[in-house]
């Protein structure tokens, strides 16, 4: 089989975000939640905004899509009861962001976006956070206020990644995975439960991600569902119809027949980076044109045979070592 194991560890620091691009986007950050905070301190003074980092950059595990760009959750916080409509709170807070670019605030179900063109954009969901409730409640489009906690998501994520960091990396394959397939795939907080919850863990990646892939799907084939392990616990796969599910089903299958065949059946790491391109793109870089693990057996074999002594010296000079483990130069015939 073709070890790949390297292969993604690079395919991972291609995912990563570019110092320059994590500083513009964290710039960006606090000039949007200044213009919040002065937007309320004019238009609503009885709602004072604070702000928590959410989601998979306070969690570790943002990735630099196909398009390279990446994005950030900020949530705004309103520590009192809501004496206005969900729907309403949301606009008020569209309204400090309109103007901050020049493509306009796109008014989401469960946030407000702020897109920075072919870079990054930002998410601002909008709880309130009532005196005495255990947990915040979130702005809704169009519905209402529903109870929800993304600081114990993370601090769920932070537990489990502390039992294997491998899981970090797992995350962003799949996540890299979904951003390459699209056509509403699973969203990142899907993926990274999946990962968590059905780890597989192994010294290589590969062998890690095929075997992890194929737990999710034993699970899934069990009961179709994702349930969010914090308040309000809900079913990230409840409203799936049968053409998206099928979608993600039939990419998962294809995902594991195609990494069976990488880790087990393919000795070429050419051959087999391939495979894993057909679903991680070109991120994922390509491998050596040659058998790797025949290369490595070879290396180890012959360093064994060196610390123990038992290499041989051949036809065409080289240093040689004899069962005695005296190191000998070959012997130089000048004639005569």
């Amino acid at each position: 089989m073709a070890n790949c194991n390297k292969l993604f560890l690079d395919y991972n620091d291609n995912l990563k975000i570019s110092k320059d691009k994590k500083n513009r986007l964290m710039n960006s950050k606090e000039v949007l939640r200044d213009r919040i905070r002065n937007h309320f301190k004019k238009n609503h003074p009885e709602y004072e905004p604070e702000f928590y980092i959410q989601g998979s950059y306070k969690m570790g595990t943002t990735i630099l899509t196909k398009d390279e760009e990446c994005d950030l959750d900020d949530g705004v916080y309103f520590k009192r009861e809501a004496d206005v409509t969900a729907t309403t709170l949301q606009k008020w807070v569209k309204e400090a962001l309109d103007g901050a670019t020049s493509t306009p605030v796109e008014h989401r179900s469960k946030c407000l976006r702020v897109n920075y063109k072919a870079d990054y954009h930002i998410d601002f969901p909008v709880y309130v956070f009532p005196d005495g409730d255990e947990h915040p409640f979130l702005a809704i489009k169009n519905e209402g206020f529903e109870e929800s906690d993304p600081k114990d998501v993370v601090e769920w994520y932070r537990k489990e990644k502390k039992k294997n960091e491998q899981l970090n990396r797992i995350v962003k394959y799949l996540k890299g995975w979904g951003d390459y397939k699209r056509n509403k795939m699973p969203s990142g907080l899907a993926m990274t439960i999946l990962a968590a919850e059905n780890l597989q863990s192994n010294e290589r990646d590969d062998v890690a991600l095929k075997d992890t892939l194929i737990k999710i799907q034993k699970t899934l084939d069990s009961e179709f569902e994702c349930i969010v392990p914090a308040t309000p616990y809900d079913d990230l796969f409840e409203n799936y119809d049968e053409t998206r599910k099928s979608n993600f089903l039939n990419n998962l299958d294809d995902f594991i027949q195609d990494a069976k065949k990488a880790v087990k059946d393919e000795s070429n790491q050419l051959r087999a980076s391939k495979l894993w391109r057909k679903h991680l793109g070109d991120k994922f870089p390509l491998g050596a044109d040659e058998d790797i693990d025949a290369k490595e057996a070879s290396l180890r074999a012959l360093s064994g045979a060196v610390l123990s002594g038992n290499a041989y010296s051949d036809s065409s000079g080289t240093i040689s070592t004899d069962k005695t483990g005296i190191k000998n130069k070959p012997h130089t015939n000048y004639g005569g």
